[in-house]
C-alpha cells in the first residue's frame, strides 16, 4: 500500500491536462463548425438572386425606401422610367 501515497509521479496532473484539452477541443470544433455552417449558408444572397432587384424600377424603389431620395426625385425617375 505504499505506492498508493501521494499522486502517483504526477499521473493526475497531466490527465487533468488532457482532459483539458480534449473539451478544449471538442469546444473548438463545435464552435468552427457552427462558423462554417452560418458562412455557408449566406453565401447565396438570395435578395439579388430575385429578378425584380434587377430591373430599374426596383432598384430605385429601393433607393427611395431607404431614404437615399425624396419622392419628388423617385416619382421624376419612375416616369423618366416608363416613358423610354
Amino acid at each position: 500500500m505504499h505506492g498508493w501515497y501521494g499522486a502517483g509521479g504526477g499521473g493526475v496532473l497531466l490527465m487533468a491536462v488532457m482532459i483539458v484539452l480534449l473539451w478544449s477541443a471538442i469546444v473548438l470544433l463545435v464552435v468552427y463548425g457552427v462558423y462554417l455552417a452560418r458562412r455557408l449558408s449566406t453565401t447565396g444572397r438570395p435578395e439579388l438572386e430575385r429578378p425584380d432587384h434587377h430591373d430599374a424600377e426596383g432598384i430605385l424603389a429601393e433607393r427611395f425606401a431607404r431614404g437615399e431620395i425624396d419622392e419628388d426625385e423617385f416619382l421624376a425617375r419612375r416616369a423618366a422610367l416608363r416613358r423610354s
